[in-house]
């Protein structure tokens, strides 16, 4: 027994000895050391290391629910007509990549919003969204104009030393509808467009910057009375002896040609922020007229330089109630009417966009229209003002009230001169709610065409925060468009006075008319920001 147990022993400790030699063999298995996301505080709450960089990322994000109802004044037939409420389904994802570097930090910036928008204009779909691409329509037929579905780079930027290059906010603009749900008031707010911009700060909040910005997200139509998908201004070659020897018309679409170019200088200091901004807009049309049958040159049309100067101010008053603050803005273009956002409220989708259902008679946003004798452009102006204050009524509670008045106008001698070409090409080129008429007639007083508008509006909100980053507001406002001097027909109460030209310059038809419009609008809204 003691020699079988000795046996046991050694054999134990020979495989002991064979498994240790063959252990030293095999490869080290100790896990390697994990990398832990680690908290950077260089640049506040919420960035994080990238694993393996030097670069800090925050993610963020959105989510809204928005319902809202507008009055609607008729039940005539029309596919954006008759809807009373509007729903609205946003989201939205940021991301801020930041780096320390020798020469500052290294920023990018990128955001999507997507979401999907049922009703009619004014509450869920828009027509100006359609117009640049960032939104495309239902086809179905109860869809169809009332339904579509948003996708929107909002940014895409990389600031760098001072530079800003990518998609971003226009450095024209300062308020920017900053206390309002819908962006009602008439001011300019253009949150995404594409630019390359250098800011240089001078200390003490001060700085100055000069962009130059993408001029296809601040056009309006020039205005061409025929209207239709490639818009024409009928123009008169050979005009003699009170006489034209012919006409034709010129290709109003315009071209990508030169950049806007802005400037503003902004201070920002405790008591709040100061900014003044100027801006040139090329206006450009085509330069060949296409005659009956055959292509005829005409004098060449010259581009114009439009422009628009801004003026805005931030008062912080915590005196009042912590968080408080009042925004006063005013702005003036000349050829430049989206820079004054003129069009805020019925959007830019046409150069006569209608948001009002049952619109009396349209505003007209063209920044120029074309004279048909000279065939050279002619620019409209536009002047804005608005007023917003913010209030808190506790930590919990906030309330802002706004207000803005706004007007466009155009040269009398350019409604004339289209007055004028109505009648010497007649009825049967320029048809529609387009049309001037001819000087002296009643249809000339009273037609929609060229005329000088105003807009006034005022509105208030009540937000509730129960918590950190949750949003539950209602909104209500109140828009009126009107003329500045006369009547224009009714079209709603006179559906076919533009087709009854002859009849009502005879007098056998009298259209209804009117000399201004309101509307009114409610929303509510469920935000969480994260």
């Amino acid at each position: 027994m003691k020699r079988l147990q000795h046996s046991l022993r050694g054999s134990a400790a020979a495989f002991a000895a064979i498994g240790a030699a063959h252990a030293a063999d095999l490869p080290d298995k100790t896990a390697a050391p994990i990398a832990y996301v680690r908290v950077c505080s260089a640049f506040g709450a919420g960035f994080f290391y990238i694993p393996g960089t030097d670069t800090c990322l925050r993610i963020s994000g959105r989510a809204r629910f928005e319902g809202g109802y507008i009055t609607a004044y008729t039940r005539q037939a029309g596919t954006n007509s008759g809807d009373t409420s509007g729903y609205r389904g946003l989201l939205r994802f940021n991301l801020d990549a930041r780096t320390q570097t020798a020469y500052g930090t290294l920023r990018a910036f990128v955001r999507l919003d997507a979401g999907s928008r049922a009703g009619a204009s004014g509450v869920g779909r828009s027509g100006t969204q359609e117009r640049i691409g960032l939104a495309y329509a239902a086809t179905g037929v109860d869809q169809v104009a009332r339904v579509q579905q948003v996708v929107n780079v909002d940014k895409a930027f990389i600031q760098f030393a001072g530079l800003t290059a990518g998609r971003a906010s226009s450095f024209f603009d300062f308020y920017a509808h900053d206390f309002e749900m819908s962006g009602s008031t008439a001011g300019s707010d253009v949150g995404s467009t594409n630019l390359l911009a250098y800011t240089a700060t001078f200390g003490n909040g001060l700085s100055a910057t000069l962009s130059i910005e993408d001029p296809v997200f601040r056009r309006t139509p020039i205005f061409a009375p025929s209207g239709g998908a490639a818009p024409v201004s009928p123009v008169f070659v050979g005009y003699t002896r009170g006489a034209p020897s012919s006409f034709a018309n010129i290709d109003s679409i315009q071209r990508e040609r030169l950049p806007d170019f802005v400037g503003a200088l902004r201070l920002d200091q405790a008591w709040g922020s100061a900014q003044v901004s100027a801006a040139t807009h090329e206006l450009n049309v085509g330069t060949i007229a296409i005659g009956t049958g055959s292509t005829v040159s005409v004098a060449h049309t010259n581009s114009v330089q439009g422009w628009a100067v801004q003026g805005g101010l931030k008062i912080n008053a915590p005196f009042v109630t912590p968080g408080d603050a009042l925004y006063l803005q005013g702005a003036y273009g000349d050829g430049a009417q989206f820079y004054t956002g003129y069009s805020a409220f019925s959007g830019s989708a046409s150069p006569n966009a209608a948001t009002i259902q049952g619109q009396k008679f349209n505003q007209y946003f063209s920044d120029a229209t074309i004279n048909p004798f000279t065939g050279q452009l002619q620019t409209s102006q536009s002047v804005t003002a608005v007023a917003s204050y913010l209030h808190y009524w506790s930590p919990d509670w906030r309330s802002a009230v706004f207000g803005s008045y706004g007007a466009q106008s155009f040269s009398r001698s350019a409604r004339l001169a289209q007055g004028a070409a109505y009648g010497l090409v007649g009825s049967g080129v320029i048809t529609g709610s387009n049309a001037v008429g001819v000087p002296g007639t009643r249809f000339y007083q009273l037609s929609q065409a060229l005329r000088d508008t105003y807009e006034f509006v005022t509105g208030a909100s009540l937000i509730w925060s129960p918590v950190k980053d949750l949003d539950i507001g209602v909104e209500g406002y109140y828009t009126q468009i009107g003329l500045n001097r006369g009547r224009a027909i009714d079209q709603d109460k006179s559906p076919t006075a533009y087709a009854n030209v002859a009849a009502i310059n005879a007098g056998s038809f009298v259209p209804r008319t009117a000399t201004q419009d309101s509307v009114s609008q409610i929303r509510l809204r469920v935000q969480r920001d994260f």
